[in-house]
């Protein structure tokens, strides 16, 4: 009979991380050493296969020490609550472990960090614009960390976590720090593309205001569109491939890279959120990577794309918009307030029309995965 100590599965678990992190940096030292040897600026054909690469590495790194952290958010008692307002069928999923958006962010930010370590060592390997997305990511990551460790202990109610205003107000600072360092700091980010033009125009310092606006917005929508099994996570591998394929069309070699870093990790993580979820990501993982999607949006200049690539977004948060407007209007007007959809955000309203969870996730994904493709052809024209 094994007896195991009473840390035992926190012992696994920092040992499949330091496993998972030690191949991981091994791995991109070696793809390192042979994309410096073969000197950049990568080729066409390089470029993309270290990109597909890096998103392998990054699946690998994450799914290797996804069960132990499962065991351990069960052990520390970090499971999902779920509001009462919800449909009958989710309540069945209280207690699941949340919070799983660090399996996604943590192999990114370890990824990226050992690239640009490898600058500081001569070699030229990652632009230095992806710090500005490491911040982005780790700051939102942080705060939807915050927020869903007050969502379990039921702070305010149960499964509410911040207030909305503080969460927005955090947000809101975040945001514009990032959108001064775009524009105020080398290179100067201030163009949009638009479609059925080649070249792109430059906007001045009205993208600062662009920049917050579609930061904020697009990390909120995210956060609406996390509540099915795999939806959220679903849809954001599709945005960010599309959206790294306009890098690779637009030679951003580093902006592709890293976006098909975050694929792999979502990947990873649609292992253990399939339906059943074994795990959520939480606004650890939704806030952190609809901020980022956003802000790689704006990198691109492809951002007027955004809401043609991201569609399953914006529908989520417009109808949120929708359902609480008209609530509000029509109880000014007729004295009780009424509702367009069923419950909001739509994949609620579908559920409760009769489609399986996994029917609405999947036409959501097919939506997406069409929109995505008429995104990137977009770019093109």
């Amino acid at each position: 009979m094994r007896i195991y100590s009473k840390d035992s599965v926190s012992q696994k678990f920092r040992l499949h991380l330091l496993l998972s992190s030690a191949l991981g940096i091994l791995i991109i030292y070696a793809l390192s050493t042979i994309s410096w040897q073969n000197s950049l600026p990568l080729g066409v054909e390089l470029s993309m296969a270290s990109a597909l690469t890096l998103g392998t590495i990054s699946f690998l790194i994450a799914v290797i020490w996804g069960n132990p952290l499962i065991s351990l958010l069960k052990r520390w008692g970090i499971g999902k609550q779920i509001r009462v307002e919800e449909p009958g069928s989710h309540q069945l999923k209280t207690g699941t472990p949340t919070m799983g958006g660090v399996l996604i962010v943590i192999p990114v930010l370890l990824i990226t960090g050992v690239l640009n370590v490898a600058n500081l060592l001569g070699m030229t390997l990652i632009g230095q614009s992806t710090l500005i997305l490491v911040f982005c990511l780790a700051s939102h990551a942080l705060l939807g960390a915050v927020d869903d460790w007050q969502g379990i202990k039921g702070i305010r109610a149960k499964g509410e976590g911040m207030s909305e205003g503080m969460k927005s107000g955090f947000q809101l600072l975040i945001a514009t720090i990032i959108a001064l360092v775009l524009y105020f700091g080398p290179p100067q980010w201030d163009y949009v593309g638009v479609p059925g033009f080649k070249d792109f125009f430059q906007i001045g310092p009205w993208i600062i205001p662009v920049t917050i606006f579609i930061i904020v917005g697009t990390s909120n929508a995210v956060n609406f569109t996390d509540g099915l099994d795999s939806l959220a996570g679903s849809i954001s591998s599709i945005t960010f491939a599309s959206y790294g394929i306009i890098a690779y069309l637009q030679d951003q070699v580093y902006l592709m890279w890293f976006c098909f870093t975050v694929v792999g990790a979502l990947l990873a993580f649609l292992w253990y959120n399939a339906h059943p979820a074994q795990m959520f990501m939480g606004d650890t993982g939704s806030l952190a990577l609809g901020a980022t999607l956003g802000l790689v949006a704006i990198m691109t200049g492809q951002w007027l794309l955004l809401p043609v690539v991201g569609f399953v977004f914006v529908a989520e948060a417009g109808s949120v918009i929708i359902q609480r407007y008209y609530f509000k209007w029509t109880r000014h007007r007729y004295g009780e307030g009424r509702r367009v959809f069923k419950m909001a955000p739509i994949h609620y309203h579908f559920e409760l029309l009769g489609w399986s969870e996994m029917q609405v996730k999947e036409r959501f994904w097919l939506i997406g995965v069409l929109c995505g493709m008429l995104g990137v052809a977009l770019a093109l024209v």
